[in-house]
């Protein structure tokens, strides 16, 4: 899914689910995630509380974009765990999400097909006892601004759904203005709405003779 769609799927919190075949146990994680390290931590975890399994494969992906991705065998047969896994991930078109799946060897070889059909299971019962969750590409929208034009702001704010991340009074200045500015505000708008909620700003700011207002993107 391309970033420029505003919007993408992806889980809030975390779930699991597990299953015996052919006495080996799978028990899956699925968790939201925000980028490789925290996959890495999650599987380092992992690890040391399983540390007694004979495998633990993962598969993840990232972004909004979906093309930040991996898919581990961990020792299992080539393509038969991993890939299965983010298959599963795929087919639920989910992005910002990590899939493990920890095996219990129970003595019965399961061959490719069977250890491909069990690891997408397991992948998929994650995913169903998940909370899928719309996410939204967003954008950080930087605004210096004096006291007298707050209401301007906050009616752009309001009118095309903007989130407040941080808001600071003081003595701002930027790059290529000459004045101070008494508020600092940081706003998060969604991707489909940023152009609008800076043009919105700006057409007020280019009216103004001393410049009250400033955008800066991050």
């Amino acid at each position: 899914m391309a970033a420029a769609t505003d919007t993408y799927q992806t889980i809030k919190g975390d779930a699991q689910a597990q299953f015996v075949e052919q006495r080996s146990r799978f028990i899956s994680f699925i968790w939201h995630v925000s980028g490789a390290d925290e996959v890495k931590d999650r599987i380092t975890a992992l690890q040391k509380e399983y540390y007694d399994a004979r495998h633990i494969c993962y598969a993840y992906m990232l972004g909004a974009e979906r093309t930040d991705w991996r898919a581990n065998d961990n020792g299992e047969p080539s393509g038969t765990a991993g890939k299965p896994i983010l298959g599963q991930i795929n087919s639920a078109g989910l992005s910002d999400v990590l899939i493990a799946v920890v095996r219990y060897f129970g003595g019965v070889k399961l061959g490719t097909s069977g250890l491909t059909e069990a690891y997408r299971l397991a992948a998929a019962q994650a995913i169903e006892n998940a909370e899928v969750v719309t996410a939204y590409v967003e954008r950080n929208v930087t605004v210096l601004f004096t006291y007298n034009m707050t209401n301007v702001v906050m009616k752009a704010v309001k009118d095309l759904d903007v989130r407040i991340v941080s808001q600071d009074y003081g003595s701002f200045t930027t790059d290529g203005c000459d004045r101070a500015f008494e508020c600092k505000s940081v706003f998060r708008a969604k991707l489909s709405v940023a152009d609008e909620f800076e043009a919105k700003i700006n057409a007020v700011s280019d009216t103004q003779a001393d410049k009250e207002l400033i955008i800066t993107r991050i």
